[in-house]
């Protein structure tokens, strides 16, 4: 891998999946789950947790990009607008720097929405890989 490698990936979650996020978490913020909660909110329905939006980016990094191998380190994101269900989403991935020394990589990592092309979700992870980099 190189700086400038990219990958791209779209997803989107169920009620469901939230759902079962809750169970898994442990997080029953009714802001979630509960439409008629989240309707007396600023978001007006339930929005998606934003650890499970992060979730994404765990699983491209391990599985996708870089791939099997990889040791996740370390994430950073700012949510700048709420993610709903069975909305379209894009995840982007662009390496910004990497350390051979260390064996690790800088990755941007962004969240799109797919009907008006807005960043909702702006970060960079760290990642270890001992082949890639």
């Amino acid at each position: 891998m190189k700086v400038g490698d990219f990958y791209e990936i779209e997803f989107s979650f169920t009620q469901e999946q939230v759902n079962d996020f809750c169970k898994i978490s442990g997080d029953f913020n009714p802001l979630h789950w509960d439409a008629n909660f989240a309707a007396n909110t600023p978001f007006k329905k339930p929005i998606i947790h934003g650890a499970l939006i992060a979730s994404v980016f765990s699983r491209v990094m391990g599985m996708e990009f870089p791939g099997s191998g990889s040791v996740y380190l370390k994430q950073v994101s700012e949510f700048k607008r709420p993610l709903y269900v069975g909305q379209s989403y894009q995840a982007k991935f662009e390496v910004e720097s990497i350390n051979d020394v260390k064996h690790t990589a800088e990755i941007k990592t962004q969240v799109f929405e797919m009907e008006r092309g807005k960043l909702m979700v702006d970060g960079v992870a760290s990642v270890m890989h001992s082949d890639l980099f």
